[in-house]
């Protein structure tokens, strides 16, 4: 456990890469992309959750998706995710998917789930072939004491991060820094001004050689925003 607290009533723990669990504060559990058993960055004591309330899936890659069945299957939580992969997991034998898609908003377990545009990718591997899963997307999770945490999902910088931040005006950001396949920090740190927000847990990054961004260089890049905290999270410890 970081000593960094946050106001939110909730424990948000970093299990490596862009997964996340939240604990919110009526007791629900959220896995945000399942990728847990093939994460190298997932310490082995958090590779098998217990329990999950709700799954949110930001698109179809594996690296966000690889236990999406597995889970969904043991765990029968509440699967949110976009119109085209809801139905791949379905047509897995995963049940309790509530496909939505971008700009729409529903309330799954207490937490209003808002999708939000990513520009990103979407295929899924599926038997050695790459079909289509939709779009990439984001998150606005709004807990049930009105704390409102951003997951980007996997994306390139977007000026329309703005409207995010005018309509939604989230508290926490968690925003990919590793470059290559997303944004880097000097595109995340822009993405902090366009959003409004002071407070960004980084992710997607270190997992592999080719995400070399880093908390410190999104610091460096932020520099001007004042009173902005980077909480740079390692893999397993949480922040409540």
């Amino acid at each position: 456990m970081t000593n960094t607290r946050l106001d939110c009533g909730a424990t948000i723990t970093w299990l490596g890469h862009s997964t996340f669990t939240i604990e919110s504060p009526a007791g629900k559990i959220l896995i945000v992309d399942p990728w847990i058993q093939g994460n190298p960055a997932c310490p082995p004591a958090l590779k098998n959750p217990a329990r999950a309330d709700v799954m949110l899936i930001t698109h179809g890659h594996f690296d966000h998706i690889g236990d999406a069945v597995a889970l969904g299957k043991a765990l029968s939580p509440a699967v949110v995710g976009i119109y085209e992969t809801c139905h791949w997991l379905e047509s897995k034998g995963v049940q309790g998917c509530s496909a939505m898609n971008k700009g729409g908003a529903q309330t799954v377990q207490g937490i209003k789930v808002t999708m939000t545009h990513a520009i990103h990718s979407c295929g899924i591997l599926d038997d050695g072939k790459i079909i289509y899963g939709g779009e990439a997307a984001g998150y606005v999770i709004e807990l049930e004491n009105g704390y409102r945490i951003y997951h980007a999902g996997d994306t390139a910088l977007f000026s329309d991060m703005t409207i995010i931040g005018k309509l939604w005006k989230p508290d926490l950001a968690l925003l990919p820094i590793g470059d290559h396949f997303t944004m880097d920090p000097v595109q995340a740190a822009e993405a902090l001004r366009y959003l409004g927000v002071k407070t960004v847990i980084p992710m997607h990054f270190g997992t592999f050689p080719l995400l070399r961004g880093t908390p410190g260089a999104l610091r460096d890049a932020a520099a001007d925003i004042e009173g902005l905290r980077v909480i740079d999270l390692k893999p397993g410890e949480s922040i409540r």
